[in-house]
């Protein structure tokens, strides 16, 4: 083995790193296909991600006993009720086991909330979508069926952001960061 061999197979090497860092760069990456999930709501019906392709769909993961959650929800409401019309979907998947799965309707029906409230009562679509299952936990899904970002934990001013993304897909236009960043 020459030293120029080895030199030239160590800055090939090297170059093929750099142009893959590069093309995870943010602004750069491409967006994940939405992995497809059927769970049935609080009322029992079956729904499929894969029905709402087409909608701009927010996926809030969230529990009973998880304030923050609470928090965040009037704000997925005021979000769902403006622009339904207008092509979102917020999925509102409670991630409540079965000891505390049956205060999610009650909670959901006195405060108001009109938007889907799923039940993933054994933890499998959070954890193919955020295997450390922290709550809330937010998946934004574009009209393509792709995921353009995902975002742990909830702080007020959260929702603003939200919604700037929201407006954005249902637009038409590009999502303005990274596709499938955290945040």
């Amino acid at each position: 083995m020459t030293r120029s061999w080895l030199a030239t197979t160590l800055i090939r090497g090297l170059a093929g790193l750099t142009i893959g860092f590069a093309l995870l760069a943010p602004g750069m990456a491409s967006a994940e296909p939405a992995s497809d999930f059927t769970l049935r709501d609080i009322d029992g019906k079956s729904v499929s991600l894969s029905e709402l392709k087409g909608n701009v769909v927010i996926m809030s993961f969230w529990a009973t006993w998880c304030g923050p959650c609470k928090e965040e929800m009037p704000h997925l409401q005021k979000m769902y009720g403006d622009l339904k019309d207008q092509g979102l979907t917020v999925l509102s998947i409670a991630t409540d086991d079965a000891r505390s799965a049956s205060r999610v309707k009650p909670f959901i029906k006195k405060n108001g909330y009109s938007f889907p409230v799923l039940l993933d009562r054994d933890s499998t679509v959070i954890g193919t979508y955020n295997p450390p299952k922290t709550l809330p936990y937010t998946v934004v899904v574009d009209q393509k069926g792709e995921v353009v970002k995902r975002h742990s934990g909830y702080n007020p001013g959260d929702e603003e952001e939200l919604r700037h993304l929201v407006d954005e897909l249902l637009s038409g236009k590009a999502p303005p960061e990274a596709p499938a960043s955290e945040g």
